[in-house]
């Protein structure tokens, strides 16, 4: 039961660890660049002169 409980700790304190990176980096600061971005198409590439 002890190791479960040391177990626990340490894969608990590794995920915050990991959270408190993303943070850190930057991964939350654009929420809605992506989800409107899959919604509007690139601009057309532009046609050539023949």
């Amino acid at each position: 039961m002890f190791y479960l409980l040391i177990a626990s700790l340490i894969v608990a304190g590794c995920g915050l660890m990991v959270f408190l990176w993303s943070l850190r980096t930057g991964q939350y600061d654009d929420m809605d660049g992506a989800a409107n971005r899959i919604l509007f198409d690139d601009a057309p590439p532009p046609v050539k002169p023949l």
